[in-house]
């Protein structure tokens, strides 16, 4: 589908604050009727990503709060190519109909990416949805974005890996198994 009705359906919290220190960060997840997802679905991906230990909670960097809209810090749509291209145009950025985009508190997901996913990511549907969420979870948390650290390093999930991995290997994650916030240089 490329164009979508412009209406959404929320979905209904399904769990509680996920980590216990940090800024608080309550958020939404909507979907644009039409695409053929069911909200209640895509919410629990999310939720799932946002309780990862290799995610923002570790460290108490951050908790989550899930919310069934206003007030929120930060609500994840999942929106047709034709919305997301007028929803980013409206903040000058050009989506082409393939890229996804964040003005805060809005992060908007081309369903294309979210189920044809990126390069980077073939057959690993779950990692390039961890990446979509923790790249534009970290801009809410005031991070920027990041380049390689080096060749055959995990990318920084704040990287914009969509565009080339620089010798990286594509990583979804905030921080490795051990706990080590995964960085890079800054990209100005």
């Amino acid at each position: 589908m490329e164009r979508g009705p412009g209406t959404f359906t929320w979905a209904v919290p399904a769990s509680g604050r996920a980590g216990r220190g940090g800024k608080l960060v309550r958020y939404g997840v909507k979907v644009e009727d039409g695409t053929g997802l069911d909200a209640a679905t895509v919410a629990a991906e999310i939720d799932r990503v946002l309780r990862d230990d290799r995610g923002w909670t570790r460290r108490g960097v951050a908790s989550f709060q899930h919310v069934t809209g206003p007030p929120y810090d930060m609500v994840l749509q999942i929106v047709s190519p034709a919305t997301a291209d007028e929803m980013c145009g409206a903040w000058g950025l050009d989506t082409g109909g393939e890229l996804n985009c964040a003005n805060a508190p809005d992060l908007v997901v081309n369903v294309r990416r979210w189920v044809e996913l990126s390069d980077q990511y073939k057959g690993r549907p779950h990692d390039y949805r961890a990446l979509i969420i923790n790249h534009e979870a970290g801009h809410v948390l005031g991070y920027g974005h990041r380049g390689c650290p080096g060749p055959g390093k995990p990318a920084p999930a704040l990287m914009q890996q969509i565009k080339g991995l620089d010798g990286c290997v594509a990583n979804p994650w905030v921080n490795d198994d051990a706990g080590a916030f995964i960085d890079g240089p800054r990209i100005p």
